[in-house]
């Protein structure tokens, strides 16, 4: 029997049981906002009640804008009370006129009860899972031998919630293949393929693969094929006359910073603020070519401040789609309609790129001059004399002078004075002669010499410089004797304080015409003369200066901050529109992403550089992790690389995602090669790509990854690889780009007229990043390929199949060409039999024995061919490349064979 006790304890187990139990049954499921909610504002609420419009004062956007007052004087929104707000009245409305979404679809059931529920709970808001912090994610529990890395589990984990298995390993021939055309995009060595493909251990050979496909330097050509669409590189300025610009040594700097593997995070930081590190080196000048990459406009009667703020628009435009997924450009004009950002904190970010130096000029000011090693040696002569006679600071001025061509007034800003007649672009003053013009603002405080750039079409005449007035006390004065070329003058002063009006008169007695333009100013700098005047070795010196100054040396253009006296003020543009400045900012970053600048952090492109690469960043490793998936498998986890938003596509796989964002940062430590060779050792990536009837039907464009990825080449790889299969591809790396055939007429420059001139040897055959990429005409065969226009940050390229594709890899002279050198592969070979040579061919491509259905049908497109060209022997010549040499039909038919065989859709595709 049953103690009291007992009896006592046992009821009251049952009555809290039930209590736990009847609270478990009746309690609400908490609607989360950004699973539940979030997407149902964005589809149905937020074009009328966003960033862009706020119909009746009522926006969705933020929490604070959601539940304010409306212009009906009441918040539309009362948490905790959805039978008292507004909002759920009106979704639920039978009347059209009141019934929200106006003259759309009402909400569904399912819809409504989810919004009312959420308002019930409190209305609570939620931030949108990119903009949270990355934070270490835990592996699925599973385990079975298929599963080589932690990315599989993650994979592994979906397959299951899909009733999906994955696929056996792909045929060490495709593997062969796809790995290499991922990490260097072309063939391996000839050596290494051979030591894969007939390696007892695959395991180990495939390690030593990828270790060494990844320790290749032609890693770095494949990967900055994709960081230059990013970058927006060309080798033009853009906009009508889309000029020559000298930016090569950036790509350059792409390839080497790939190659050795540059940690991320620094491959950032030199691009943003590289010159702004503690006394750069060239190469980090160079880096910052990233945003001098803009377009930039030369034609006539433009206006240079309204092209120096489009450039200055692009790079943050850049900064954020390129390196953060987020589509922030059209904060420019109002606060995003869809994400979190607000108008105002465009322009504080905006301000981080607004005071550098550049110009909207032809010359393009500030360039890096790349000395030779005998030039760079007279420098740091000059350098170190510098420091010994005065100081390291004057040293490191004089440096900087000297190597970047900084001076202080770069468009020669000046005033429609007294005839003065300004010149196109404002990059030099067309003086009539006793002309005066003005130039405004400049700091003397610190000066006692000028030295500028000019040169002259009639000899004789005297420049004099006024301070204040055009009569004013003369700054200097110097006699222009010269009609060469632009060329450099000096003239020292008396020291000056403050910031002055400098006023430039020119005479010239001996021109005839008064109305003839005479002189061409290119840029004007005034500083301290050369230190150590009255020193031994001051002559020698001034001479090493004068020298290195005139010395005619390769430039690039790079980013110079402005000095503390030209700083300009940063203001919101009303609507977007440069010309109507709203309030005065100062640099920011958006609060939405909830993490501060870091400690220490000064308000420059440095400051911003450490903002972007700290490991708070919620968007930096996630987006960069996500391209590199994508490069691999044709698709990134998150598909719109360009918009991680809340209208982007929604990640396939979160978790994995942020795994491997966390691997980058954390495990990794930012290396690229590293996050990579883990990508490419995982089951899911070495899949067979067949397809089976149970995938087409569950998975049809493999978001679940059951199967290899089958991806069409990009317009560099498609390239690369024929010329690789034909044995003609030059192994030669970095330098000037190059001009492969392409036909007359595509280039048409009536500005100055420029012609495509076609590279001889082997630079003719060199990799595509070598290419000179001219935006308004770029290469055919590439753009025909999907390859970037490059006239602003290109993220991802969408993939497309027309038949132009295919008339390009049968028809183009530059294809039918690396066919014949293909034959010729054929024929050392030693094989007698057309079909015989055609088999190893087919091998040579893909690295695997040809399918004796296709043999069939190129054996008899060659017997066809053949007797084509054996009742023609005019077109075999010509179709041989030498219309007036005999060519055996024989060998012109062959041709032909291999010109359809590197059409086949799997070489054209990576499988």
């Amino acid at each position: 029997m049953l103690s009291r006790k007992k009896i006592f304890i046992a009821l009251t187990f049952i009555l809290v049981s039930g209590i736990i139990f009847f609270s478990l049954f009746t309690a609400e499921k908490q609607v989360d906002f950004n699973a539940d909610v979030k997407p149902i504002l964005n589809k149905k609420c937020i074009s009328c009640h966003g960033g862009v419009k706020q119909q009746g004062g009522f926006s969705v956007l933020f929490r604070a804008e959601a539940l304010g007052v409306t212009k009906s004087g009441k918040p539309a929104i009362i948490p905790g009370h959805p039978e008292e707000s507004e909002f759920i009245r009106r979704i639920k409305s039978d009347d059209p006129e009141e019934r929200m979404p106006y003259k759309h679809p009402a909400l569904d059931d399912k819809e409504i009860t989810i919004l009312s529920t959420w308002v019930k709970q409190g209305a609570k808001w939620g931030n949108h899972w990119a903009y949270l912090p990355v934070k270490a994610t835990d592996l699925p529990d599973i385990d079975n031998e298929w599963i080589r890395n932690g990315l599989d589990k993650f994979i592994y984990a979906k397959l299951e919630e899909n009733d999906l298995k994955p696929s056996p390993q792909a045929d060490r021939g495709t593997l062969l293949r796809r790995v290499s055309l991922d990490l260097i995009g072309m063939y391996p060595s000839e050596k290494l393929a051979q030591y894969y493909l007939n390696s007892k251990d695959e395991t180990k050979a495939y390690n030593v693969l990828v270790d060494s496909l990844l320790a290749s330097p032609h890693y770095g050509e494949r990967w900055a094929s994709m960081w230059l669409d990013i970058a927006r590189y060309a080798d033009t300025k853009g906009y009508e006359s889309d000029p020559n610009r000298n930016i090569w040594a950036y790509r350059d700097w792409v390839i080497k910073a790939f190659n050795k593997d540059m940690a991320y995070n620094q491959f950032i930081t030199d691009q943003i603020a590289g010159d702004l590190m503690p006394n750069p080196t060239d190469a980090q000048y160079i880096a910052t070519a990233f945003s001098r990459n803009t377009p930039t406009n030369d034609e006539g009667g433009t206006n240079n401040e309204e092209f120096r703020t489009a450039a200055v628009l692009d790079r943050v435009n850049a900064t954020w789609e390129g390196l953060m997924s987020t589509t922030f450009s059209c904060v420019q004009c109002h606060s995003h309609p869809y994400d979190p950002f607000k108008h105002d904190e465009y322009y504080k970010f905006m301000s981080y790129f607004n005071n550098t130096r550049d110009e909207d000029v032809q010359a393009e000011y500030p360039l890096l001059k790349q000395f030779n090693d005998s030039l760079t040696t007279e420098l740091n002569k000059l350098t170190s004399w510098v420091k010994a006679v005065s100081s390291e600071k004057a040293a490191n001025e004089v440096k900087l002078f000297l190597k970047t061509g900084q001076p202080a007034i770069n468009s020669t800003t000046a005033d429609d004075l007294q005839r003065a007649v300004i010149g196109n672009n404002n990059i030099a003053l067309y003086f009539r002669n006793n002309a005066v013009a003005r130039l405004k603002h400049v700091d003397l405080e610190d000066a006692d010499q000028l030295i500028f750039r000019y040169k002259s079409n009639k000899p004789g005449g005297r420049m004099s410089l006024h301070i204040d007035a055009p009569d004013g006390p003369v700054l200097a004065s110097l006699p222009l004797d010269t009609a060469a070329g632009y060329q450099n003058a000096y003239a020292g002063f008396k020291k000056q304080k403050g910031i002055h009006d400098v006023y430039i008169r020119y005479a010239n007695p001996t021109l005839n015409n008064p109305e003839e333009l005479v002189l061409f100013f290119d840029w004007f700098h005034f500083s301290q003369q050369l230190p150590g005047k009255g020193k031994p070795g001051y002559e020698a010196s001034k001479k090493t200066f004068n020298d290195l100054l005139n010395a005619r040396v390769p430039t690039t253009p790079v980013m110079i901050e402005n000095p503390a006296a030209m700083q300009r003020k940063n203001y919101v543009f009303e609507r977007g529109a440069w010309t109507a400045k709203g309030k005065e900012v100062q640099v920011g970053v958006p609060g939405s992403l909830n993490y501060a600048m870091p400690k220490n952090a000064p308000a420059n492109r440095t400051g911003l550089a450490m903002w972007l690469t700290d490991k708070r960043n919620p968007l930096v490793s996630r987006t960069m992790v996500n391209r590199l998936w994508e490069q691999l498998y044709g698709a990134g986890l998150v598909e719109t690389l360009e918009d991680m938003g809340t209208q982007g596509m929604a990640p396939t796989h979160q978790e994995l995602l942020d795994y491997m964002a966390w691997q980058l940062m954390y495990k990794y430590n930012w290396s690229i090669k590293k996050m990579l060779k883990e990508l490419v050792m995982a089951a899911t990536y070495r899949q067979d790509s067949k397809v089976s009837d149970e995938l087409k039907e569950k998975d049809l464009f493999n978001k679940f990854y059951a199967r290899g990825s089958r991806v069409r080449l990009s317009a560099e790889q498609i390239r690369d690889q024929c010329l690789t299969i034909s044995g003609v591809l030059s192994q030669k790396m970095y330098g000037p780009p190059v001009m492969p055939w392409q036909p007359e007429g595509i280039w048409f420059s009536p500005y100055n007229r420029a012609k495509w001139k076609k590279s001889n040897g082997e630079d003719q055959y060199r990799r595509g990043i070598y290419t000179y990429w001219k935006r308004t005409a770029p290469y055919p065969s590439a753009i025909a390929f999907d390859g970037a226009s490059r006239v602003a940050c290109s993220p991802r390229r969408i993939r497309t199949n027309t038949p132009l594709q295919a008339l390009v890899t049968l028809n183009d002279s530059a294809y039918v060409d690396m066919a014949r050198h293909f034959v010729v592969r054929m024929q050392q070979t030693g094989e007698k039999s057309a079909s015989l040579k055609i088999a190893k061919g087919y091998s040579m491509m893909l690295y695997k024995p040809i399918p004796q259905n296709r043999l069939k049908i190129f054996e008899a497109l060659y017997d066809k061919a053949l007797l084509a060209f054996k009742k023609d022997a005019v077109s075999a010549s010509a179709f041989m490349g030498n219309k007036q040499k005999p060519v055996k039909p024989e060998d012109a038919a062959l041709v032909l064979v291999a010109n359809a065989m590197l059409n086949l859709d799997e070489v054209v595709t990576k499988n």
